[in-house]
């Protein structure tokens, strides 16, 4: 609904980096529009990401713990199995958050406005309305928070029915027996790994020599054990040439080697650039980088002092809970509200399957700032409750400083390790040592148990 033609903040965008702005502005005082090209709320974490592809995975566990199990139970996916059916509480979990979304939106007298935006200068939008009517709105301030869209690749043609991208992934009808997956990021390795646990023969395909190449060598090898370990494969150090649909029933991935790859369907996952088609940010006086993203400064302003962007438009971490204070913490910035620095010590979570998470630094990262570190390692065989749980694929690392002493770093793969990097995270955030993991009590059992039990194999190699 539109009450002004003239706002002291616009928000462009009502995911998660959008609505914290749009509220943080709205808490302020301030007169506070949101525009959204959706007719819905949310943005694409909630539509095509984060949310869709949790809920999935979440089957695909369910469905791979009774395969596992299959002494205990009689289970068989159908033939053919429709993709709804495996995300058949998705929607419930939408809507559930367009109606929270929605109600904190005018508890604050927000103006929610659907439509489309696109700049005339630095401090006028075009507004094209449903319908195709047009309205100017202007603003002291703007946020640009519209999110990402998939990397084009130019030997990639994306038809969305047979080669996907990973917006369109979710559209899929039917599970596919096979699954081509290219690229070894985090969005490659989320889905390669949730296909694979649902019994898609997976074939992942990257050009560099392991997925995940951020992280450390401990958790990528084991992550590639896991995946491999339900009848997948990961292809390294590979070149893609072609890929092409047959015209019959196959699509083919050509590498420059001479090798060939068919599958029911393929997803390129190269991954994500910011969304401003039809922003006319140059109008703006605001140009992408050469990463294909906006660049800002540490308080996500813009080239352009009364325009600021945040989350995924920014680039990386392009984490939704990242995105969330850079939103608010961009309508400070603007409105000259003081705030602190923000917290280096963020947590990462990889949806794969096993989950991966790590906080701090890791250990090549300690090996060139603190000479030797020490690493505790605790695995989750060993821990009870693990045993219990049949969550026995896993390991945490606590990453010490040479003399064993200062917690640098954590580091779990396994699953629940988005919810367990916590307590690592307030360690390094509280400034604990690694005896107050070793002196304090944990339940038992649980899987926290493990920071004592790695903190216990780093002071057994103290010097």
């Amino acid at each position: 609904m539109i009450r002004a033609d003239h706002y002291d903040i616009i928000v462009i965008g009502s995911g998660p980096a959008g609505q914290k702005s749009a509220v943080q502005a709205a808490k302020a005082g301030k007169k506070v529009a949101m525009i959204e090209v959706d007719k819905v709320l949310g943005g694409a974490c909630v539509h095509r990401g984060t949310i869709p592809s949790k809920t999935l995975r979440e089957n695909a566990l369910r469905i791979s713990n009774l395969r596992h199990h299959a002494e205990l139970f009689s289970f068989s996916l159908r033939a053919d199995m429709e993709m709804a059916a495996l995300i058949d509480n998705m929607h419930t979990v939408i809507s559930a958050h367009d109606e929270y979304i929605q109600k904190q939106i005018n508890r604050n007298d927000i103006d929610w406005i659907h439509g489309r935006a696109s700049f005339l200068d630095a401090n006028t939008i075009k507004l094209l309305e449903p319908g195709g009517k047009t309205q100017n709105l202007s603003a002291d301030y703007f946020v640009i928070a519209t999110g990402s869209v998939p990397r084009q690749v130019d030997n990639i043609e994306v038809d969305h029915e047979h080669v996907f991208d990973s917006d369109s992934i979710l559209s899929m009808i039917y599970l596919p027996h096979t699954l081509t997956v290219l690229g070894g990021g985090v969005i490659a390795s989320e889905y390669a790994s949730i296909f694979a646990s649902l019994g898609v023969k997976v074939t992942m395909i990257d050009r560099f020599p392991r997925p995940l190449g951020f992280l450390d060598t401990a958790l990528t090898d084991r992550f590639v054990h896991a995946f491999e370990s339900e009848d997948a494969q990961f292809i390294p150090n590979a070149k893609v040439k072609r890929v092409y649909w047959d015209g019959v029933s196959q699509v083919v991935t050509e590498l420059d080697d001479g090798r060939e790859f068919v599958s029911e369907k393929l997803l390129t996952a190269a991954g994500r650039v910011a969304n401003v088609r039809g922003l006319n940010i140059e109008k703006a006086g605001i140009t992408l980088n050469q990463s294909g993203i906006i660049p800002v400064d540490r308080f996500y302003k813009t080239v352009v002092d009364n325009i600021y962007a945040a989350g995924d438009v920014v680039g990386p971490p392009s984490l939704a809970s990242v995105s969330m204070e850079q939103g608010r913490r961009a309508s400070c910035a603007a409105l000259g509200l003081d705030m602190g620095d923000m917290t280096n010590t963020i947590p990462g979570g990889i949806y794969a399957i096993p989950e991966l998470s790590t906080v701090g630094i890791s250990e090549s990262q300690a090996i060139e700032d603190y000479g030797n570190p020490i690493i505790g390692v605790a695995k989750f065989d060993e821990i009870a409750r693990g045993q219990i749980s049949g969550v026995q694929d896993g390991l945490l690392r606590l990453i010490a400083d040479a003399q064993g002493k200062k917690l640098l770093g954590v580091q779990i793969i396994g699953e629940g390790a988005t919810e367990l990097i916590h307590i690592g995270q307030m360690g390094l955030l509280s400034g604990m040592d690694i005896d107050a993991f070793v002196e304090n009590i944990f339940n038992f059992p649980t899987m926290a148990e493990a920071y004592r039990v790695a903190a216990l194999h780093i002071v057994g190699q103290r010097p």
